[in-house]
């Protein structure tokens, strides 16, 4: 008979799993100001590249 212990901690981990991946989905303002940071520097980064390729 397996023990209750032993059965309950991989459906316990694995309900955490779960539930962490689940919250991932959601961006919250901070996330989204990092994306549009993100996305300036790289286009700074590629009008440089583009004004020293000349």
């Amino acid at each position: 008979m397996v023990s209750f212990k032993k059965l309950a901690m991989p459906v316990v981990a694995g309900m955490l799993l779960l539930g962490g991946l689940v919250a991932c989905d959601r961006e919250g303002p901070m996330e989204r100001a990092g994306e549009k940071v993100d996305r300036s520097v790289e286009r700074a980064g590629d009008k440089v590249e583009r004004a020293t390729d000349k």
